[in-house]
């Protein structure tokens, strides 16, 4: 039921992020197969990410040993075992995944002009990617993998996600533009907008990490690293990551009410008319991963339902950063050469 449910969301929000880019501007570089393939890169790296969180929830982590980036000592381990053989298919897909936003790069910098904000999103995406693989590689380097309990291990696993939500966020900026999105800018929205929106992003990123600690504390529970079990009662001398349990759902309630009150400022701010469809589109989302939340901790947090709350998690970010990117488009007489907005000046007055 909650695979049809989350299937039909990811339906609906693909569908209409295709219908949202053939929008009012129409971008003077506009290519097709790099805006396909910059999309097939976010989807791609949404599947990495979830089978990033299947090895943590397995307690697959230390798969490969302490060995990095080959796998136990091994370019192919022989004779793998199930924990070896998730690591190293994850393992395997983060390489395919550096090399496809690589791709994208040279892609990027061979089909648009220098300073175009396609350019500057596929590099930004790069950097963050290069990132996502250094804090892998220090995950297993430093043995905050498996039934490590460490509130180091808690500390790097945000640190992680929130590098993994700013890489995913430049994947969609940079697919949105490719898109025919408008490029977007502080200037020209006053001064109150761009501070809303940017607590909006930072309250969601700050939800997704929480939820990442919380979902370590869940896999330790469940694999009885931490004692007690996933249904015990929460007090104040219980282990930090425990405590997240109740502190993570806090704090989701309350970015999700700002949330539907930031949704609404930009829905009557905005000029654009698909402003108040993704408006609404993002309060559905974030109602709908409220109550997958509750889902999640009514069933006791299995492996399965992780990652289907993972997966909103990320549909609502990706919503959120469209949503933000529209929000600031650059006002068109900025985006037009000023020799364009001259002459449309001259044929004004003679008119």
């Amino acid at each position: 039921m909650a695979y049809n449910v989350v299937g039909g969301v990811a339906a609906w929000t693909s569908i209409n992020m295709v219908r949202l880019t053939t929008r009012t501007w129409a971008p003077t570089m506009l290519n097709k197969r790099f805006a396909a393939f910059a999309w097939a890169n976010v989807a791609y790296n949404l599947l990495v990410i979830l089978w990033g969180a299947f090895v943590r929830a397995t307690g697959s982590g230390a798969g490969c040993g302490d060995h990095w980036p080959l796998c136990d000592g091994q370019v192919i381990p022989r004779a793998p075992s199930s924990e070896m053989l998730i690591e190293f298919t994850h393992r395997l897909t983060s390489g395919l995944a550096l090399i496809g936003v690589l791709v994208m790069l040279i892609w990027a910098f061979r089909a648009y002009t220098r300073g175009h904000h396609v350019r500057r999103g596929a590099l930004i995406a790069t950097g963050f990617m290069i990132i996502e693989a250094l804090l892998g590689a220090a995950l297993v380097l430093l043995e905050l993998v498996a039934m490590n309990t460490s509130l180091n291990r808690a500390a790097m696993m945000a640190l992680h996600l929130v590098n993994t939500l700013l890489l995913l966020g430049a994947l969609t900026l940079t697919a949105w533009w490719a898109s025919g999105g408008a490029p977007s800018s502080l200037r020209g929205h006053g001064s109150r907008l761009p501070w809303l929106l940017g607590l909006g992003l930072l309250g969601t990123i700050l939800v997704g990490s929480s939820g990442a600690v919380t979902a370590l504390g869940d896999t330790l529970l469940q694999h009885g690293a931490l004692p007690g079990g996933v249904g015990q009662a929460i007090t104040a001398d219980s282990h930090p990551l425990v405590q997240m349990r109740i502190i993570h759902p806090i704090i989701g309630v309350l970015v999700g009410l700002y949330t539907l009150y930031l949704a609404q400022v930009v829905k009557s701010r905005s000029n654009n008319p698909v402003a108040g469809r993704l408006a609404w589109g993002l309060s559905v989302l974030f109602l709908l991963q409220i109550l997958l939340g509750g889902i999640n901790v009514s069933l006791k947090a299995p492996v399965w339902m992780q990652l289907v709350h993972l997966l909103m998690a990320d549909l609502v970010w990706i919503a959120m950063v469209v949503l933000s990117a529209i929000a600031l488009e650059r006002p068109l007489a900025v985006r037009q050469p000023s020799s364009v907005v001259g002459r449309q000046a001259s044929v004004q007055a003679r008119t």
